[in-house]
């Protein structure tokens, strides 16, 4: 067993979620990352471990909970434990409500909200006094019709986050969403750096079921 603690990451890609496992990283977390792409995977895999962080992936579909599952089968097999989890997975179909058809809206909702509920099944048996961070938008709070199908998903996590932090906390599980007001852009208040260093406070503080980041 390792002593480290670990942070699970579903949905990694290159913005919020490797800046959050380099920041976990750098706070002495080891960092296990699922995803659908082995080979980008592997590229983010190698930059933390280049900046000496210990990190694994994992391939896994948010899309079917049983590619999730048997994922975080693998982690949970590899590390015991798992601390921290961040859902980082959405899907949005580009388009008006009257352009979706019915099964992209369920397609989107599984990758944007049933992904994350599996996720977090999967890992309350293997955490203790544990933390589940939910990657939420602005969309969930002021809808914007080009994006019905994302803004449908941000308003079903935020909505998840509430309800299994009544469930959670009494068990000492502190779950929270940190809301992001406007769209990821480096060199802005919206970098994926800023937003990594807002989950970190979150994980430290355990307060807030939302946080909502944006611009005063």
């Amino acid at each position: 067993m390792m002593s480290e603690k670990l942070l699970l990451i579903v949905g990694a890609g290159p913005g919020i979620s490797l800046n959050t496992a380099r920041k976990f990283g750098k706070e002495g977390f080891t960092i296990a990352m699922i995803s659908r792409n082995m080979d980008s995977l592997q590229k983010h895999v190698g930059e933390l471990k280049n900046d000496g962080i210990a990190a694994e992936g994992f391939t896994g579909d948010a899309s079917s909970e049983e590619s999730l599952k048997a994922a975080i089968d693998q982690v949970i097999k590899a590390y015991g434990n798992i601390d921290v989890l961040l859902y980082n997975a959405a899907a949005g179909t580009p388009g008006k409500p009257t352009t979706l058809n019915s099964d992209q809206l369920v397609h989107d909702f599984k990758i944007s909200v049933a992904g994350a509920l599996a996720s977090v099944q999967a890992v309350i048996p293997h955490m203790e006094d544990g933390t589940i961070l939910l990657t939420g938008g602005g969309l969930a709070l002021y809808p914007y019709a080009d994006y019905a199908s994302l803004a449908i998903g941000k308003a079903g996590i935020r909505n998840l986050a509430y309800s299994l932090q009544q469930e959670l906390s009494p068990k000492g599980i502190y779950v929270g969403t940190l809301t992001i007001k406007g769209f990821v852009q480096e060199g802005t208040y919206f970098s994926a750096e800023k937003i990594a260093n807002a989950f970190y406070r979150m994980y430290v503080n355990r307060t807030e079921t939302e946080v909502e980041y944006g611009e005063m």
